[in-house]
């Protein structure tokens, strides 16, 4: 998942993509028509892969680009009416509601689930619903800091490793503009999950996001802006859009961000030379940040099932792993695409390749992406100083009880 301006989702995306067709499924049982809601600086080698699996596998693939924050409700929509794509590239937060609401396949006992061994275990857990197999992942995300070595070097200091230690070098980062914090709800989890807290227990059916714990983690990305460690912007729309416009312009020393971004960074000026960027685990704790990515699903119903599944294989195979992370830098699902020497060579992959193995799970229900929006008016609220945070994440909880997840009981 990528944040809204980024994730509208990560949960989730880079820039704006437009809508070239949806016109759905062909009815056709030897072609497969594959929702591509990749970024526009993505697209285009998706398509090629995609391709190339038809003319090899001996079907046909019609690849029609959707916006990402359309694609969910668009394919609902349709799906419910027995029309739509026959594979979807889908957040990994939809998985689940998805599943839940009988407009995907179970993949249980299909070939698509006998070569799992070889997937990074944290990306596995957002196929599952209810004990059953839905999506075959794609490709997996995590947050990292990433910092201007030029900055850094001139001012003597190191990447901080905890939050106490951005505060100790931000005086010679400039104050505040040592870090821009992107004041989004998905850039909110690395602080919860750094400090033990998170926003559901789903095992438990318990609502956390009030706990201590979570308090805690908020409120120390609200004293970095108190101790001008710290900016952020509190214009929530626009705040994706100005921490990169400071962080190219090198106006801020470091920022928090995915993959998905480095394109957009190495095209500006101050990152022209790719050496200048440099990247670093989320200060914290080992697993600060929130897995994220894409699954591939195939329709209920689609009349082009085996030759789907023949697609999924294709495109989440070794192969079509390397070449996408070879290119693009975005980061393999399978362990084995990681030793291709391509993709070993891509000094991005490289660098997130540790964080990748250590993202923290999220809770796998159908209400997952739900909790984000309400999540970002809380973050936004405390960030501000518009309330204070224990009031801001208490409210947080009833809304989740209210609205939500009304069988899950507050702590």
């Amino acid at each position: 998942m990528r944040p809204k301006a980024t994730v509208i989702a990560a949960l989730g995306l880079v820039g704006a993509l437009t809508l070239t067709g949806c016109g759905g499924s062909a009815g056709d049982a030897n072609q497969v028509v594959y929702w591509d809601t990749s970024g526009s600086a993505e697209s285009a080698v998706f398509s090629e892969v995609a391709r190339e699996c038809g003319r090899t596998g001996g079907y046909q693939v019609r690849v029609e680009t959707v916006a990402f924050d359309q694609a969910l409700n668009n394919y609902k929509t349709a799906a419910q009416g027995g029309q739509g794509p026959d594979v979807l590239r889908a957040d990994v937060g939809w998985v689940s509601q998805l599943a839940q609401a009988g407009l995907i396949q179970d993949l249980s006992g299909t070939p698509l689930v006998t070569d799992t061994d070889d997937f990074l275990p944290n990306t596995l857990e957002s196929t599952k619903f209810e004990g059953k197999t839905y999506a075959v992942p794609q490709v997996t995300d995590a947050l990292a800091l990433f910092y201007n070595k030029r900055k850094l070097d001139a001012a003597g200091v190191e990447p901080p490793q905890n939050w106490d230690e951005l505060k100790a070098v931000a005086p010679k980062l400039g104050g505040e503009n040592a870090l821009f914090l992107n004041n989004d709800e998905y850039y909110a989890l690395p602080f919860i999950y750094t400090h033990g807290g998170d926003l559901v227990n789903s095992d438990a059916r318990m609502i956390t996001v009030n706990s201590p714990e979570t308090v805690r983690g908020v409120q120390v990305a609200k004293d970095l802006l108190d101790a001008k460690a710290a900016r952020t912007s509190l214009d929530q729309p626009n705040s994706y859009t100005s921490m990169k416009t400071a962080f190219t312009t090198g106006e801020t020393a470091m920022v928090i961000d995915g993959p998905w971004a480095v394109s957009e960074f190495t095209a500006s000026q101050e990152f022209a030379d790719p050496a200048n960027l440099g990247i670093a685990p989320v200060p914290g704790s080992a697993t600060p940040s929130p897995v994220g990515g894409h699954d591939y699903v195939i329709r209920q119903g689609s009349d082009a099932t085996e030759a789907s599944q023949k697609f999924v294989a294709c495109m989440s195979s070794t192969a079509g792993q390397a070449k996408i992370a070879a290119e693009l830098g975005l980061l393999p699902t399978r362990k084995s695409a990681y030793d291709d020497p391509a993709v070993a060579a891509n000094p991005i992959v490289t660098a997130f390749r540790p964080l990748a193995a250590t993202t923290h799970s999220r809770a796998w229900i159908p209400q997952n992406s739900e909790l984000l929006e309400p999540l970002q008016t809380a973050y936004g609220d405390v960030l501000s100083g518009r309330k204070q945070t224990q009031a801001a994440l208490d409210e947080l909880a009833q809304t989740y009880q209210s609205t939500i997840l009304t069988d899950y009981a507050k702590r």
